[in-house]
């Protein structure tokens, strides 16, 4: 059974619900968010967004599912460049109840076989916080390796913080 799913605009009731009991345990990892953000009309507008934007072949915009299809989290494929560089950035999250059992790794295993095969993409990159070694242990099982620190790469939790930044090489060249 897949782990991942193109989100849909219906997604946005259970998506909001998840982020607003998730909201203090991804503070620390995300921008600072308003309010609004954690309702189901900002996050249809925000699905619609990144559809437009998959429509585009600049984003590949996933749910990540539970064994019961339910969603789990959000796995994103962001800032898709074609030509020479064939490469994009891979964004992820995953609910704090579902922290520590593989999902957040079978997802992004899962997209990296997308990126490589469905979009032909050469390279894909990851930033995580140097103190996020949950997520870096994610990275490094699907093959990640780093290759440089970027400080104040991005407004994190109110604060222009540092990241570690990884690559993924596809093995097809």
């Amino acid at each position: 059974m897949p782990t991942t799913r193109l989100v849909t605009p219906e997604d946005a009731p259970e998506l909001a619900e998840l982020l607003r009991r998730n909201r203090t345990f991804l503070a620390p990892w995300e921008p600072e968010r308003d309010d609004a953000y954690f309702t189901a009309a900002t996050q249809r507008v925000l699905l619609e967004r990144a559809l437009a934007e998959h429509a585009g072949d600049r984003m590949l915009p996933l749910a990540v599912l539970d064994d019961a299809d339910r969603i789990a989290g959000r796995i994103t494929v962001n800032d898709i460049v074609r030509g020479a560089f064939l490469s994009a950035a891979i964004g992820y999250w995953v609910a704090e109840s579902h922290n520590g059992r593989g999902l957040a790794t079978k997802a992004v295993a899962e997209t990296l076989q997308t990126a490589f095969t469905d979009l032909g993409l050469h390279r894909l990159q990851a930033a995580t916080l140097p103190h996020n070694t949950a997520s870096q242990r994610v990275l490094l099982r699907n093959g990640f390796t780093a290759f440089g620190r970027a400080p104040q790469y991005l407004r994190i939790a109110g604060e222009w913080q540092e990241h570690i930044l990884y690559q993924a090489l596809n093995p097809e060249p």
